[in-house]
């Protein structure tokens, strides 16, 4: 029985018809490649099976050849967190590096150092100890928001207009009708919490009705948020929208609506802030921001790749798209 022989960057640059040097450049990304020479050579690589000798390019990186990522500590039980984390995973494999999944507690400095090349944080909090520790580890930090805390800046970050986003859903409640909304916000001091809560009272503050806002854990469960509406609509029946922060939370305050009598995409509008598999099969199905995680966590993985590879200068910083997803929650569409 025969093995089957390795690939390798001669037999991709012959198939080519291209340098062996330039198909080096093209699957790094590196070097001045056209952009359709750059595609041609990764399509005939994917094509005969290439696969990078990681070995090999440690040894040119003078690295670990692997990157760290760390999320929130509440992330693991998250479908967004999760796929955000393969989108990460999937594009740092492009450029031959590993992921290093962080414990919540960061880890110290010193052990890190020798593990990784640079660390993407997401949703890093200004309270959280373990962030302040990874932002003094001494090596390229990408953020997915921007970080509120008093470490050293970032040396790039991903971030998502999220005041728009959340202005946009309480603008499309109430073009649907609410003139009393509520928002239940994350805990924390992320820069996705502290935005969500100042555009609250910033749109209530321009639209003349106060935003009723009630603080939920940031990883809040579909039983917190249910506990939460609950007491929000016992003592403040007016309340005509719920805008619920949490990835997959929104699924409790339709139980509690129909607990008190009251008919979600009727009498209580509701939407949230992050959308879900679990959102689209409620009943009614949950209106949402898309923040494509999937393209986020690739976002962010490219911009720390750039930033080790020299293609991107420190400080950068990119923006990802959110798109509003309307559905029966919200009223009749």
């Amino acid at each position: 029985m025969t093995s089957r022989r390795t690939v390798t960057l001669l037999d991709v640059a012959r198939a080519a018809g291209v340098s062996k040097s330039t198909v080096s450049d093209a699957l790094q990304g590196s070097g001045r490649v056209a952009e359709d020479t750059r595609r041609r050579v990764r399509a005939t690589a994917d094509r005969l099976g290439y696969r990078p000798n990681s070995a090999a390019q440690r040894l040119r990186r003078a690295g670990a050849g692997a990157i760290g990522l760390h999320l929130p500590r509440t992330a693991t039980r998250l479908d967004y967190y999760m796929t955000l984390a393969f989108g990460a995973v999937t594009r740092a494999q492009e450029d031959g590096l590993d992921m290093v999944l962080l414990a919540p507690d960061g880890g110290s400095a010193g052990r890190l150092a020798s593990r990784v090349d640079g660390l993407l944080v997401i949703d890093p909090d200004a309270a959280d100890s373990a962030v302040s520790g990874l932002f003094e580890a001494g090596l390229p930090v990408v953020t997915g928001e921007r970080y509120p805390g008093p470490a050293p800046s970032p040396s790039g970050a991903v971030v998502c207009d999220n005041a728009a986003s959340l202005t946009a859903l309480l603008d499309h409640l109430r073009e649907s009708g609410a003139r009393r909304p509520a928002l239940l916000a994350p805990a924390g001091s992320s820069a996705w919490a502290t935005a969500l809560r100042e555009t609250a009272g910033a749109w209530g503050r321009a639209h003349g009705c106060e935003v009723a806002v009630r603080t939920v854990p940031f990883a809040a469960t579909p039983d917190e948020a249910a506990q939460t509406v609950t007491g929000l609509l016992t003592a403040e029946p007016a309340v005509d929208a719920v805008v619920c922060a949490p990835d997959g939370a929104a699924a409790g305050v339709l139980g509690a609506a129909a607990a008190l009598g009251r008919t979600a995409g009727r009498d209580l509008l509701v939407a949230s802030c992050v959308d879900g598999a679990a959102l689209r099969a409620c009943t009614p199905p949950v209106t949402a921001i898309d923040l494509r995680p999937d393209a986020y966590g690739r976002a962010c993985a490219a911009l720390l790749c750039d930033i080790l590879a020299g293609r991107a200068a420190p400080r950068t910083v990119r923006h990802h798209d959110w798109s509003l997803r309307v559905r029966a929650s919200s009223g009749p569409s």
